[in-house]
């Protein structure tokens, strides 16, 4: 009778497990990569070799979504000025306290996975609240 029960645990376990969903994305699905006019800032992250994109979606000037591209190839132009190349589609986007990850680099459509929750994008990181007594 044990194995029975055993059994039958299992096999409810094994149907309730497929019905679960694949992958679990908190709060609101991932919006589309924004328009240019939204753009506030770039940066370049040497040490990840990412190229992040600050945006501004509420027009305020606040970065509340940012996009990083892999760096694939940097040159220098004829005057000495470094030249990136990027990938056409980010690696991972940061928006409403979350960041998502897309592995595939295909832009937004839906299979970009949750990588971290409440967690705030760092802008001071790269650039610090005061540059040559200007603030950023």
């Amino acid at each position: 009778m044990p194995a029975r029960v055993f059994l039958t645990i299992a096999v409810a376990a094994c149907l309730l497990w497929g019905l679960l969903p694949s992958v679990v994305h908190a709060g609101s699905p991932l919006p589309a990569e924004p328009d240019e006019s939204t753009r506030v800032d770039e940066v370049l992250d040497n040490e990840s070799r990412l190229y992040l994109i600050l945006f501004s979606l509420q027009g305020d000037g606040k970065v509340d979504y940012v996009t990083g591209r892999r760096i694939l190839e940097q040159s220098r132009s004829e005057f000495g000025n470094p030249v990136y190349y990027t990938a056409q589609f980010p690696f991972f986007y940061w928006w409403n306290h979350i960041l998502w990850v897309d592995q595939e680099q295909d832009g937004v459509n839906g299979n970009e996975v949750v990588y971290q929750e409440n967690i705030d994008f760092d802008r001071t990181r790269y650039k610090p609240c005061l540059f040559n007594g200007q603030p950023c």
